[in-house]
This record gives C-alpha cells, sequence and structure tokens, in this order.
C-alpha cells in the first residue's frame, strides 16, 4: 500500500509540472535553490536585517541617485523580490538580467520594497548543474 501512494503522489507532481507555468516551475526551481544554499527567503527578510539571499536577476538598471550613478537590479528567489542598488557604479560585469546570484547585507525599506546597498555579491552558474 506504501509503494501505491509513493506512485500516486509521484503522478501528482509530475502531473503538476506539466499543468504549471514556466514562471510558476522558475519560482519552485529558486525556492528549492534558496533551501538548499541555505539562504533566507526575500519574503521572510526583515527590514535593517542582515541576511543572505538568493535567485534570479530579471532587471538592470543604471539610475542615479541624487547625482551619483548607481546601478540598480532586481533578484527574484521564488518568494519575491528585493532591489539590489551599487552605488557609484554604472556596471558590474557579469551582472546582468538573468544571471543568477548570491548577495549579502543589511536589508532596508525604501517606497515599500525590500532594498539592499551595496551588497557582497557572488554570481552562479545558470542552471547550477541541476537538470
Amino acid at each position: 500500500m506504501g509503494g501505491e501512494q509513493k506512485a500516486q503522489g509521484r503522478f501528482r507532481r509530475m502531473l503538476g509540472r506539466l499543468t504549471s507555468s514556466e514562471e510558476e516551475l522558475q519560482a519552485e526551481e529558486l525556492q528549492q535553490e534558496t533551501e538548499e544554499t541555505g539562504a533566507v527567503p526575500i519574503a521572510r527578510c526583515g527590514d535593517r536585517e542582515i541576511v543572505t539571499v538568493t535567485g534570479t536577476l530579471r532587471t538592470v538598471t543604471l539610475r542615479p541617485r541624487a547625482g551619483v550613478p548607481a546601478l540598480e537590479a532586481e533578484l527574484f528567489d521564488g518568494s519575491a523580490a528585493l532591489d539590489l542598488v551599487w552605488l557609484g557604479r554604472r556596471s558590474i560585469a557579469g551582472v546582468e538580467p538573468g544571471c543568477r546570484l548570491v548577495a549579502r547585507g543589511r536589508v532596508g525599506m525604501s517606497r515599500g520594497r525590500p532594498v539592499m546597498f551595496n551588497p557582497w555579491y557572488e554570481l552562479r552558474p545558470v542552471g547550477s548543474g541541476r537538470e
């Protein structure tokens, strides 16, 4: 009986994957990567908390702040999005939409959104070796 329940569970997961949208599948994969790396899900990051987060960059934009160049990127981990801001930078090699990275720093709130200024970061390979 236990084997039959396992087979039904596998079938349900497979059916769920077939009927899920591409965005839902990507969010699920990103959440699994967050768990594997020990990072904090962005949705659970508190204001003024020092955290490690991981995810995929959705957008990267040059947006000056008070006359100083600032590179802004939106990091999505499947649970929520967080803005990464590098002050005084016009570009960073490898930081582009679609890349995966791990970032560490203090989370603050700006215009109602979580933001991390000048984070430590590490670029991750896309696909991370899992198929």
